[in-house]
């Protein structure tokens, strides 16, 4: 292996087969990934989980906290602050109701998987140290869905900060894999007083790292990862703190990344857009080169 590229055994026979007619795509989940950061002396670093060997998807490579859109995420009664949900569905391109679930699915996922919750009091605040007991007991039970994130907040007479979050990216997992997600990835600032925490059963290890570390970690093969992840921390190393790096964020491109396949002169294609360094070359009878 040239580089830290995930790449599942699978995929060659999967794109053969959509290609051939006998696979039909899954519809892609709703999901939101943040890229945490933090300024130190030396620039920003950027909060990652490796996700455990075991896992079905992705297993050994690192990445962001993030997941699924959950079917409560869109709840009406979620307090929220900062631009509003139709101002969020024009930057997603969704409609108010999906872009509601998607940045709720954003602050959710930090706060279930790195213990940092991205609300206030007040709209011009942000909640403190979240990792006594009680704030535990909270998460908990927002893992097992036991409450949802609506109701942490009302319970806590908080806000959804959703000015906190700058929108990215967009990807979409490849047509030819089983599990695929629509992904909308966020950048934020740890807020002052919070510290984060692996508080994700998926992942065996996190980690702060500098955006330029972690991609010399992929090239040299040491550290795995997915495209949208090394792509990712590629675009980060060009800002000297977290905040120049969400002022960046509106002028984003949010234009999905989808993979593509095809085949040529006996062999598979397979490239992102925009993306050159993740194109594939599989032979029929062969490995990607």
């Amino acid at each position: 292996m040239a580089n830290g590229q995930w790449y599942p055994p699978e995929w060659p026979d999967r794109i053969r087969a959509l290609a051939e007619g006998t696979l039909t795509p899954v519809t892609p989940k709703r999901a939101a990934t943040v890229m945490l950061l933090k300024d130190t002396r030396t620039g920003p670093v950027v909060h990652m989980l490796r996700r455990r060997t075991s896992m079905a998807f992705a297993g050994g490579a690192y990445a962001y906290p993030g997941g699924g859109v959950d079917p409560r995420d869109d709840d009406h009664q979620v307090r929220w602050a900062g631009p509003t949900r139709a101002w969020w569905a024009r930057r997603l391109g969704v409609d108010e109701t999906a872009a509601q679930a998607i940045v709720c699915a954003a602050v959710r996922e930090t706060y279930e998987e790195a213990g940092v919750l991205l609300a206030g009091a007040t709209a011009d605040s942000v909640v403190g140290d979240t990792t006594g007991a009680d704030w535990e007991a909270d998460r908990a039970a927002l893992v097992a869905r036991d409450l949802s994130f609506a109701e942490i907040l009302h319970r806590r007479g908080l806000v959804l900060r959703s000015d906190l979050l700058g929108a990215w990216t967009r990807w979409i997992t490849p047509d030819f894999e089983p599990r695929r997600y629509d992904t909308w990835f966020f950048v934020a600032a740890l807020p002052a007083g919070q510290r984060t925490r692996n508080a994700s059963t998926e992942a065996d290890r996190t980690v702060w790292t500098a955006p330029a570390e972690a991609t010399a970690g992929y090239d040299k093969g040491e550290l795995l990862m997915m495209p949208p992840t090394i792509a990712t921390l590629r675009q980060l190393t060009s800002y000297a703190t977290a905040a120049e790096a969400l002022a960046a964020a509106p002028e984003r491109d949010l234009t999905p990344v989808l993979a593509t396949a095809r085949l040529v002169d006996g062999e598979i294609v397979l490239s992102w857009p925009g993306h050159d360094e993740f194109t594939k070359h599989i032979p029929t009878g062969g490995a990607p080169a």
